[in-house]
């Protein structure tokens, strides 16, 4: 069995284990997956409820179908629990986690391309309301994360969803999107520069707005 030490705790909070150290939670996810490996039911259950939210951040955003977000986790988690026999914590669980999540959106897609299913622009919200973040410098103002984030091409947006939105150091955010470390500075890099593009254009056009809507009782 796992020591109880490493409980479930959000990505980027710590605990300690008995011996006094700081545990992060990437450790302690990484703990209840190769304790799962070895037969730990308990330790299923906890896998699975210290990573379900990033894995549902991570198809929402990265799929084109986020109204089936949860069907995509589930997936996930079907896939990763039939191959952690594979799973010798040479990587964290969390970065192990969301390739195998990749995989599984890459083949929704395939699918989708066959069968397409219609999704409108309220579905999307829907689905990823919840993993909004908030405390954001520029990204409220009636201007949504959401809809910047839409307007970046996949690759750019998988790279900054996985490092500036959930965290994921860039070597690991590397590993899940199976391209070098530099590739993925670069996709950052550039959607950055395209959301601060974005953002100033979305501020002009409220400013402009404003400023209209203040003229119109005059010139009445």
């Amino acid at each position: 069995m796992i020591t109880p030490a490493l409980s479930v705790s959000r990505p980027g909070h710590e605990r300690r284990n008995e011996g006094g150290r700081a545990v992060s939670a990437d450790e302690s996810a990484t703990a209840w997956a190769l304790a799962a490996r070895a037969g730990d039911p308990a330790a299923v259950e906890r896998f699975v409820r210290a990573l379900h939210r990033d894995v549902v951040r991570y198809v929402a955003h990265l799929s084109a179908d986020p109204q089936a977000a949860e069907d995509l986790a589930q997936d996930t988690f079907l896939r990763a629990l039939g191959s952690l026999h594979r799973f010798e914590g040479r990587s964290s669980a969390r970065t192990w986690l969301l390739s195998i999540a990749r995989r599984a959106v890459i083949d929704s897609l395939r699918y989708a391309a066959v069968r397409p299913r219609s999704t409108g622009a309220a579905d999307w919200q829907t689905a990823v309301e919840h993993a909004q973040p908030t405390g954001l410098p520029g990204f409220d103002d009636g201007v949504a994360l959401l809809e910047l984030l839409a307007a970046l091409p996949g690759e750019r947006r998988e790279a900054f969803v996985l490092t500036q939105m959930m965290g994921l150091p860039y070597a690991d955010a590397a590993l899940v999107s199976g391209c070098p470390v530099g590739t993925v500075r670069s996709r950052v890099a550039r959607a950055r520069a395209t959301l601060i593009a974005l953002l100033a254009e979305a501020e002009a056009e409220v400013t402009a707005e404003g400023t209209a809507n203040r003229a119109a009782p005059s010139a009445a």
